[in-house]
């Protein structure tokens, strides 16, 4: 008998923008389906195999190594019996290690670039105010505190040093570190390869050259040149600086609600939205689909509850995103147990 086919990539298609569109797996478990055109993804929602000592507290960064390892950074469930905030899978999802204590409570940015034939993960820590560079296997290079060098961050008049938190990092070809001051002043903190301070640029507000909450950061080398973008959170928009921080222009006001993060795939662009959404755009920022939206308005209360509250296919709150070698997307959610959700591309 000729086994049964399943569902062909033109009825996919078709369906995408459908409330509910579902796939079945080999072992007859069905997968609900997102996105639109040539980019739908099957939602696989507790991605990788945790240890039962590990307990996720809410999962903020996610990046993928040239091996295609799969490094979370999480800050650690009350529950927990390890303390370990680096939690990481090979491609199927299967543990390998995990350490990174000491970020516990603050683990937040993550990013990773390859220095000559090593790659190197960068860290920010939003409770000890802190931007750390280390190896893959956990070593610390090096780890830079309060940008006191800066003018932005003297004391004023009552002697109180500006707020200082950061969110996210991201490196120039040049080695130049871009740090988001996301949650302090809002200011982008740049400094040299071994971590010097170089200058600042930025601060609160909404003119243009202005953030509010500056939470993601990224170089994007779309159109050739280096351009530094910023999700400016708070003010519910992209923002384009030049690489000495000079205002470039704005973007997608329209099409963002509350980013906080970046990644790139060829023209495409993954920005995970806090409000219950992943939006994919293509290299002119312009709308290629919403990812798993949940329109219920309910993401604040959600993102609060047990995982067997969260819907099928829908995404709570979104805060890192990023490509894996064949184009499939991870995504890690600020909510309270964490959640780590691959999107298998239908291709």
């Amino acid at each position: 008998m000729k086994p049964e086919a399943g569902p062909s990539r033109r009825a996919l298609l078709a369906a995408a923008c459908a409330p509910a569109v579902w796939t079945t797996e080999k072992s007859g478990s069905r997968l609900p389906v997102t996105g639109a055109g040539e980019w739908l993804f099957e939602v696989h929602h507790d991605w990788g195999e945790l240890p039962a000592r590990i307990s996720y507290g809410n999962t903020h960064g996610v990046c993928i190594d040239s091996e295609g390892l799969v490094y979370v950074h999480h800050t650690v469930n009350a529950a927990s019996a390890s303390d370990d905030t680096v939690v990481v899978f090979d491609p199927r999802g299967r543990f390998l290690r995990s350490w990174g204590g000491e970020f516990k409570g603050g683990a937040h940015g993550l990013a990773i670039r390859r220095e000559g034939s090593e790659e190197y993960l960068y860290f920010c820590d939003t409770r000890r105010a802190v931007v750390a560079k280390y190896t893959r296997r956990g070593e610390r290079v090096w780890e830079i505190g309060y940008p006191e060098e800066s003018p932005a961050y003297q004391p004023g008049a009552d002697g109180r040093r500006p707020r200082y938190s950061p969110t996210n990092l991201a490196i120039a070809s040049s080695g130049d570190i871009y740090v988001a001051d996301g949650y302090g002043s809002s200011f982008i903190n740049v400094y040299d390869a071994q971590g010097r301070w170089k200058f600042t640029f930025g601060g609160k507000g909404r003119e243009a050259g202005r953030l509010d909450c500056p939470h993601g950061i990224a170089i994007d080398r779309r159109a050739g040149a280096e351009r530094v973008l910023v999700a400016d959170r708070t003010n519910r928009r992209l923002q384009y600086f030049s690489l000495d921080g000079r205002h470039l222009g704005f973007s997608a006001e329209d099409t963002v609600k509350l980013p906080c993060h970046f990644d790139f795939r060829g023209p495409a662009m993954v920005v995970p939205d806090l409000e219950a959404r992943v939006t994919l755009l293509d290299g002119s920022d312009g709308l290629i689909a919403h990812l798993g939206e949940d329109d219920s308005g309910r993401w604040s209360e959600l993102r609060k509850l047990s995982r067997d509250r969260f819907p099928p296919g829908r995404f709570i709150c979104p805060h890192a995103a990023c490509f894996d070698g064949e184009g499939n997307l991870f995504v890690v959610e600020w909510v309270e147990v964490g959640r780590v959700t691959k999107l298998k591309r239908i291709v």
